[in-house]
């Protein structure tokens, strides 16, 4: 929406015709809604007026208007709240490391991954983090969510040279299916909803500091606990305050960190700060030539932290192994309620294709089930995706259809109702099933 918001407006301010106009931005009496666009008008003043965030904030608070504060996605009594200087200071902050550069997005990408049938994911620093739902260990639809097999996946890391992969929640999925196929794989289990020990803290940050690519990190949901990680790399490695960092990820991934998370990111706070000052100062040393060490890893090896996360032990963590497997979790409530968001905003201004058949989408050893337009789309030489609303990724089945095509063929889309669709037979119930469960179509 922030980028929707800013093309437009920038749009109008650029306009020959309304040049001798002035332009009013207003909104409603709702309160959500006013808060939501302080938040908008007030970044597109920081981003393109270069303002500080203080100049801006400044500028809408000049009537004594007072705007309310935004809260976590949790559903119990709110612990935590952000208010607007938060925001317009993240967005400040982004663009000095250069996080949010409108040059580069693409926005239909975007929109297109945080969609559960998508993938679920969605970048948090361009080319270090992503963050995405838990894969599954096959492909389904589940509570009217989309799960995804880890397989759904390789084909964008690879491209995206993502090179490993964070687990944080209770194994959904065996492990090798990540690494047979060259991928790093860690497992950082930590109860669903609740804060890491510093144990975890510190392991998570001597993965990302020794990674050789982008880290793709998730929980169940990938929203609380994957940004409470997230966060904590972000205020050691680049000196934000808690309340920034949370800002930034709930603007790039909204509903991210959730509950105690987010009083936890801003008691790491200055500890985290520290360890970052002395790990940059290691680091200067080493460009100098003063220390004979080639690699530095994560922590500070003079530095300890004295577990102070004890006080913080609650019966909740008292945790059955199959709960999470098993129980509805936080982790299940967000995805459900993301998922009904979504199909929501699907029936409104998003712009999708006009859906004209169903079909078996083959695209470089990808394989989706899908809606095309047209009569037939894909030849060798084009690429299909472009034509199709992609419903479901298949990983075992893409043999099948390739029997319907030349080998030589590069991507190419399979009419249902095509010749020799018996070979499609098996899947026909797949099909009606994912039907059922995907209101965007």
């Amino acid at each position: 929406m922030f980028y929707r918001f800013c093309c437009k407006l920038t749009k109008k301010l650029k306009s020959f015709t309304l040049a001798k106009k002035k332009i009013v931005f207003y909104t409603c009496g709702d309160n959500k809604k006013q808060a939501n666009a302080a938040y908008l008008i007030g970044s597109y003043a920081v981003m393109h007026l270069q303002k500080t965030p203080e100049e801006a904030y400044s500028l809408l608070v000049s009537r004594n208007s007072t705007y309310l504060s935004f809260r976590d996605a949790s559903f119990g009594t709110c612990m935590y709240n952000l208010n607007i200087l938060d925001c317009l200071r993240a967005i400040y902050k982004a663009l000095q490391f250069g996080w949010l550069d409108f040059s580069q997005f693409d926005v239909e990408e975007y929109e297109h991954y945080e969609r559960a049938e998508n993938g679920d994911f969605n970048w948090i620093i361009p080319g270090k983090f992503l963050a995405f739902s838990g894969p599954h260990p096959k492909s389904k639809i589940e509570n009217g969510y989309p799960l995804h097999a880890p397989e759904a996946y390789f084909p964008y890391f690879r491209k995206h040279n993502i090179t490993a992969i964070v687990r944080l929640n209770k194994k959904m999925y065996d492990a090798k299916r990540f690494t047979d196929m060259g991928f790093e794989h860690h497992d950082l289990f930590f109860v669903d909803g609740s804060t890491p020990n510093d144990a975890i803290v510190r392991k998570f940050l001597n993965i990302c500091e020794n990674a050789d690519g982008a880290i793709a990190v998730h929980c169940k949901a990938g929203l609380g606990r994957t940004g409470t990680l997230i966060g904590c790399y972000m205020m050691k490695h680049y000196r934000l305050t808690a309340s920034e960092a949370i800002a930034w990820m709930r603007i790039c991934r909204p509903g991210s960190v959730i509950g105690p998370q987010q009083n936890f990111v801003e008691d790491k706070q200055i500890s985290l700060w520290s360890e970052g000052d002395v790990f940059r100062e290691k680091m200067n040393e080493q460009e100098n030539g003063k220390l004979a060490v080639t690699r530095i890893l994560s922590g500070v090896d003079d530095i300890t932290i004295n577990g102070s996360n004890k006080s913080r032990m609650s019966k909740k963590e008292e945790y059955s192994d199959d709960e999470e497997r098993n129980g509805i979790t936080q982790g299940d409530k967000l995805r459900a309620l993301k998922s009904k968001r979504q199909a929501r905003t699907t029936t409104g201004s998003l712009s999708m294709p006009s859906p004209h058949g169903l079909g078996i989408l083959y695209y470089f050893n990808e394989c989706h089930i899908c809606y095309f337009k047209g009569s037939h789309v894909g030849t060798s030489n084009e690429n299909p995706k472009e034509n199709v609303i992609v419903v479901e990724h298949l990983v075992p089945t893409w043999t099948v259809c390739r029997q319907l095509c030349t080998p030589m063929a590069v991507g190419f889309v399979i009419p249902w109702q095509a010749s020799g669709s018996t070979l499609l037979e098996p899947l026909r119930h797949r099909v009606a099933r994912v039907l059922s469960g995907v209101s965007a179509f």
